[in-house]
């Protein structure tokens, strides 16, 4: 199978936005992605960027792509987290998973960080046997926490 992996570029984003559209589909979320193309744009490639893309490409289309952003642990200093790892439905199995993966480690090595962290959504068992598979620790006693919009719109209220 013949891809490219490379960083993305601003004119990438259109593509970008469909694989997260994809996979919100995927994960029986389809009307939950707010993001737009401009907004990664801007927030991609802005003044303050707050994220780094990679992508795949095949025949000068996106079929995959991971997105990373630093994060600080105040008990290891320096981390990545791997926001999505997304993977066209027909290129899966590949291996094109696991070369992206593989640039975002050695992203991740390259800036010296102490561990690169992500979620997976605990019924997608192909993508929990492939991060175990690459020595990932899948940590099912942890919950994930978000404070949405709406919610910290509600909780600043709660406290005025």
């Amino acid at each position: 199978m013949k891809y490219t992996i490379r960083a993305a570029q601003k004119e990438d984003m259109k593509q970008v936005l469909h694989l997260i559209q994809e996979l919100a589909t995927f994960e029986k979320e389809e009307n939950a992605v707010e993001v737009s193309e401009q907004n990664l744009v801007e927030d991609g490639f802005g003044k303050h960027k707050l994220f780094h893309c990679f992508v795949a490409e095949k025949e000068e289309k996106v079929v995959g792509m991971a997105l990373v952003y630093p994060r600080y642990s105040t008990w290891k200093g320096p981390v990545i987290h791997l926001e999505d790892l997304i993977v066209t439905k027909e290129m899966r199995g590949t291996g094109l998973g696991t070369a992206l993966l593989d640039e975002v480690v050695k992203y991740g090595n390259d800036l010296g960080v102490k561990r690169i962290s992500w979620e997976v959504i605990d019924w997608n068992e192909p993508a929990i046997g492939f991060y175990e598979s690459k020595g990932a620790n899948v940590m099912r006693d942890w919950d994930v926490v978000q404070l949405d919009e709406a919610g910290m719109k509600n909780y600043l209220n709660a406290i005025a």
